[in-house]
């Protein structure tokens, strides 16, 4: 057999090329989506005056500052699959997020007096906040994870807990349409602490499981 014919032979014989690994996340994204849409909706949905509320600056600032979260830890989680990723602009787009946050807070503290502060920052369901937005980013942070374990991320703890990060955006865009308190104070308290939950869940997850 000549050597042209033995190379054809060997390629026609090998194993499918795996999927790319950036439609591999970017498949995962999309299934983590689906999967906290459906836990939404069966804990929770939409709040009855939807459509009233989307009138509003405050309501609608939830699903921007929530949305950059999640847009800007997905880049960052896609170059941490890759062993050796520079992620300095990537990891300094973190700070869009909470940048517009705290423009929004700005605004509140400047027109409201300041004795309602304390009452815009507690709300009233800050208890369904803390426990609802891990609940509906379990299940994405699985996901994530496990399409995480397909690349070769060399920091695990960091990939991990951007995983969490990014399952505790996607979990938060889709309280917020269920949540009745638009403050950005409470935005900026209670949303923030149940992101971090989620966010060390996937630290101390993605230490042992994304380790090679």
């Amino acid at each position: 057999m000549e050597t042209k014919d033995l190379i054809k032979a060997i390629s026609s014989d090998a194993a499918p090329v795996r999927r790319p690994l950036g439609t591999l996340l970017l498949a995962a994204f999309g299934a983590a989506g689906v999967i906290a849409v459906v836990v939404f909706s069966i804990v929770a949905g939409p709040r009855p005056d939807f459509a009233a509320a989307a009138e509003t600056w405050r309501f609608l600032l939830k699903f921007v500052v929530t949305l950059a979260l999640a847009g800007t830890t997905g880049a960052l989680a896609l170059s941490l699959a890759r062993p050796g990723a520079r992620l300095g602009m990537r990891l300094g787009l973190l700070a869009v997020a909470p940048t517009i946050l705290l423009g929004a807070i700005l605004i509140e503290l400047t027109t409201i007096p300041s004795a309602e502060w304390t009452t815009r920052l507690v709300g009233t369901n800050a208890r369904i906040c803390l426990t609802l937005i891990p609940l509906i980013g379990l299940g994405p942070l699985a996901v994530l994870l496990t399409a995480m374990r397909q690349g070769a991320p060399t920091r695990p703890t960091l990939a991990g807990a951007a995983c969490g990060l990014l399952a505790g955006g996607l979990a938060a865009t889709l309280y917020a349409a269920h949540c009745f308190d638009d403050s950005p104070l409470f935005v900026a308290t209670w949303y923030t602490l149940a992101i971090a939950i989620l966010t060390v869940v996937g630290a101390i997850a993605g230490r042992f499981v994304l380790r090679w």
